[in-house]
């Protein structure tokens, strides 16, 4: 039996989890087996918004090459995502017309952090060994195999990444 909110201490693959899609409905990960994923925790009133322009494109580039994205909605810094998840939806349609898969709104820190992002965080901690994600759009490159390899900060612009999804992309398939 598949549980929603596995212990990360018995998780060792990003494909093991189990979130919640925009659509409130479960979505289990491990659909996405073979492909290389970029998790990225978003917002809608961020500085860092426009983001979504470079990686809708990067998305676009590499779709047709077993590559996705998995954007997160976070309310947990200054509050810029504000909107339930169908305002969520349509702002990332109209705004940036976004078409890589978004889940529900969820934390990535703190006590209610999802557990997808402790696996995250633990597999792959940020500056000086810190775990905290320190803001919106941060991300997290997920191997063909589910193995976290690589964590970029906010200021990193979608594009700085191609150069990795290729990379990983090339190493081929399961």
């Amino acid at each position: 039996m598949r549980f929603p909110f596995p212990s990360t201490h018995t998780m060792s693959k990003f494909f093991d989890f189990t979130v919640k899609d925009i659509k409130n409905q479960d979505w289990d990960l491990s659909n996405l087996k073979g492909k290389v994923v970029l998790v990225v925790n978003v917002a809608s009133k961020c500085g860092f918004t426009k983001q979504y322009a470079g990686l809708e494109e990067l998305y676009k580039k590499y779709q047709d090459r077993d590559f996705t994205i998995v954007g997160c909605p976070c309310n947990q810094f200054a509050g810029q995502e504000p909107g339930n998840e169908e305002q969520i939806q349509e702002f990332c349609k109209l705004t940036y017309d976004v078409t890589f898969p978004l889940t529900a709104k969820l934390d990535v820190n703190g006590d209610k952090e999802a557990p997808l992002y402790k696996f995250l965080k633990e597999s792959q901690p940020g500056l000086l060994g810190m775990k905290r994600i320190k803001w919106n759009f941060e991300k997290f490159l997920v191997d063909r195999e589910g193995n976290v390899v690589k964590r970029y900060a906010s200021l990193t612009e979608p594009k700085a990444i191609a150069a990795d999804i290729e990379a990983e992309l090339q190493k081929g398939k399961l």
